[in-house]
């Protein structure tokens, strides 16, 4: 047996056992946020939630959903970004606005988002002359924007504030707040990284010119727009709260976030919950269940629901454009 096939198969199974690795952390934290979401529900008023759902003003929802909007608004940015920065200028806005909201949407709420997500950018992309290379790396640089926004607000939050998430991550707040500052250490080392000459990073014929500094800027810029509007959507739909406890929810949505990412699971269902429910404390909990089903409704299941209607269209148009092609 030659050198070569030893390679691929040392390579195949390295693959195998970072999945196997992967699967079993994913598993291990939706199994963790279900025994505590049970833990924190078992005493819960039930008509009590049920009634705050039905008495939350129309305003405040109408005010969600204007922040949701506003989120699926900015998260289109995401695609458009990754186009430009790749020298995709041919895909128009509209394009990008589509792909990232059907494969956000509906990848977020399947599960396995990077392949969920990967594969309808694929489907959609692929009408422009786009190929597989260029779609990987499309989600890397989407990622990479979701993550430098993220990075910012975690990292300010658990610097500022920490008790959230040292309450999440079972961890003294000074420990947090010194994991936020490195955070911040690390992002600005980034900036200053990307600014002094062009980057690439990759390996033999797949790599990526990473965004310069400026650029970058404009990528934090995306996040945080992301973040904001999202978490205020979060901050509507709950009972009044000050400028500080709008600081501290947004740190605990950012958090419950990620950790929803990490889990994999089907619209973060569960881990996202049990997350806030731990970060904020101080909140009455039929308040925040009630806030958190009114939001799982407006954030995920509407926009699925109109994402699953937009593929549907789609596909129809592709099929009937070809057939019309395929007649002349």
């Amino acid at each position: 047996m030659s050198i070569e096939p030893l390679n691929i198969v040392g390579a195949l199974r390295a693959r195998i056992s970072w999945n196997w690795i992967g699967f079993a952390l994913s598993a291990t934290i939706v199994g963790i946020s279900i025994y505590v979401l049970t833990h924190l529900l078992r005493d819960i008023d039930v008509p009590r939630v049920i009634a705050n759902v039905r008495a939350m003003p129309a305003s405040r929802i109408g005010w969600a959903v204007l922040c949701i909007a506003g989120a699926y608004a900015t998260l289109t940015c995401y695609d458009l970004f990754a186009l430009r920065t790749l020298g995709a200028n041919h895909v128009p806005y509209r394009i990008a606005a589509l792909a990232s909201f059907t494969s956000y949407t509906i990848g977020h709420n399947i599960g396995a988002t990077a392949f969920s997500g990967g594969a309808i950018r694929y489907r959609i992309y692929s009408q422009f002359g786009l190929g597989i290379i260029d779609v990987a790396k499309i989600c890397f640089l989407t990622g990479l924007t979701f993550w430098l926004g993220n990075c910012v607000v975690l990292g300010a939050g658990m610097a500022y504030r920490p008790d959230g998430p040292s309450r999440i991550l079972q961890l003294p707040p000074e420990t947090v707040r010194l994991i936020g500052v490195g955070a911040l250490i690390v992002l600005f080392a980034y900036v200053a990284w990307a600014s002094l000459r062009p980057r690439a990073i990759g390996v033999k014929n797949w790599t990526v010119v990473l965004p310069g500094g400026r650029s970058t800027l404009i990528q934090i810029g995306i996040g945080l727009g992301d973040l904001r509007c999202s978490s205020l959507a979060m901050f509507s739909l709950m009972p009044s709260l000050g400028d500080e406890d709008f600081f501290s929810l947004s740190v605990a949505f950012v958090s419950a976030t990620l950790l929803g990412f990490a889990s994999h699971a089907p619209g973060s269902l569960g881990v996202f919950d049990a997350a806030m429910l731990v970060a904020l404390p101080d909140i009455p909990k039929e308040d925040l269940v009630a806030g958190l089903l009114v939001f799982r409704a407006l954030y995920f299941m509407v926009p699925f629901c109109l994402a699953l209607v937009t593929m549907a269209i789609w596909e129809t148009t592709l099929f009937f454009r070809r057939n019309g092609a395929g007649k002349v």
